[in-house]
């Protein structure tokens, strides 16, 4: 499994993996779930991918050549010389499809689904930055100012905190950490997700980067990150006030008053004392 979470907003780019990769708990590998394509001051784009490895790695090989016929006839649109990032994105579709043509009956001959699904996005002159999810028949989806994030894989652990810190305007580096806590909760929370980790830091109109690192354990910041957020959560935890009960016997479940002063009341039963 893996986890691979991509973020747009105002100020840039964040794209962030894993590169865990097993067949159960006695078979882990490690591979890299993030390619960047670059062409200083023309372009910039980040590929990531979850799902059946052979596949993603099929379609990392042929999207390299991969052409689509230009409808006003001339060169044909590749993602090197693609004019925005929705035609560097239908390109990618195409190279996903072709994988498909080629595999999909032997995968289910062999009772294997066609599964992978990619995160692109990036920055081409010209225009502004565009992020993409693409699923396995090749079609996609972009990121808007209300979903200004998405993920692939195992994104349910990582998803809360992404939903109540990502905002379009947040500094870059604040949403670099973001997607980090976010990763960090999903090792935590899934032993099938594992480091090292691909971090990518886009800023708008840059065309090219120079803040990607690969993280391990012995970082020191994420070490810092890990210990500072899961000691936060217990202390934010620990302040809040524990359940105040009216000290009656019940069986019944309980629920939340709809108004009062944070007291749990019980369903009302025969003579049952309401607080």
């Amino acid at each position: 499994m893996t986890y691979c979470c991509a973020i747009k907003i105002n100020a840039g780019l964040v794209f962030l993996s894993d590169s865990r990769t097993n067949s159960g708990l006695d078979h882990i590998s490690t591979f890299r779930k993030m390619i960047v394509y670059e062409k200083a001051g023309d372009r910039f784009m980040v590929l990531l991918s979850a799902g059946n490895l052979s596949i993603s790695q099929s379609i990392r090989e042929i999207l390299q050549v991969e052409q689509l016929p230009d409808a006003d006839g001339g060169e044909p649109i590749t993602i090197w010389n693609a004019k925005s990032m929705f035609d560097a994105a239908r390109v990618l579709g195409a190279a996903v499809r072709r994988v498909y043509e080629r595999d999909a009956a032997a995968l289910k001959q062999a009772e294997l689904d066609f599964n992978v699904s990619l995160l692109f996005g990036g920055q081409i002159k010209g225009e502004g930055m565009r992020l993409f999810q693409m699923y396995s028949a090749g079609n996609f989806i972009e990121a808007t100012s209300e979903t200004p994030y998405f993920q692939i894989g195992e994104s349910k652990y990582g998803k809360p905190v992404l939903d109540r810190v990502i905002t379009p305007g947040m500094p870059l580096d604040e949403a670099a950490k973001c997607a980090l806590v976010s990763m960090d909760s999903t090792m935590k929370s899934n032993l099938s997700v594992g480091m090292p980790l691909d971090l990518v830091v886009y800023e708008t109109d840059k065309l090219q980067s120079d803040k990607l690192v690969c993280i391990d354990h012995e970082n020191p910041y994420y070490r810092m990150m890990h210990n500072s957020w899961g000691k936060k959560l217990r202390e934010v935890f620990d302040s809040i006030e524990d359940p105040v009960w009216d000290g009656a016997h019940t069986d019944t479940p309980l629920k939340m008053p709809a108004e009062g002063h944070g007291a749990l009341k019980k369903i009302r039963t025969p003579g049952d004392k309401l607080i």
